[in-house]
């Protein structure tokens, strides 16, 4: 039987990302507690939820049959650019222009035509991203470029 190897690898490489994550935030910074979060409580839970989630994707792959997939270099090229320009761009454009961009980016070569959904799921991606972490978190990342902040 041929295993669901795009699934099981998948899974594995979450899983062992998400344990370094939580390992480097475990010895590198102080923890807290719960009521006194340190610099190490978030990415430490949210690198233990990606193992979490990674085991569940890969251990069910271990037991399906699994099909030959093709691999898009497109599709990779634009999701890794856009996580490139995030990176890069967030300091100097902030983040709802480096947001949109981003979405763009990795939509861009979506088989379905059209610039108006590519559009719309940039503003409501940014929109979401503003409200979550602009307002409700009140995180002090840039929100707009320099020019206009």
């Amino acid at each position: 039987m041929q295993r669901d190897q795009h699934d099981l690898w998948g899974g594995l490489g979450l899983a062992a990302l998400g344990l370094a994550v939580a390992g480097h935030a475990l010895t590198s910074f102080e923890f807290g507690t719960l009521r006194a979060m340190g610099p190490g409580f978030f990415p430490a839970v949210l690198g233990g939820l990606l193992a979490v989630l990674g085991v569940m994707i890969a251990v069910p792959a271990w037991a399906r049959a699994g099909e030959a997939r093709p691999f898009h270099l497109p599709e990779a090229v634009a999701v890794l650019a856009a996580v490139v320009l995030f990176g890069a761009g967030l300091s100097r454009l902030g983040l709802v222009v480096t947001t949109a961009l981003a979405v763009l980016l990795a939509s861009w070569p979506a088989p379905r035509p059209g610039v108006g959904w590519r559009v719309a799921l940039a503003g409501i991606v940014t929109a979401l991203t503003w409200l979550v972490f602009g307002v409700g978190l009140q995180m002090t990342i840039p929100l707009w470029p320099a020019g206009l902040r």
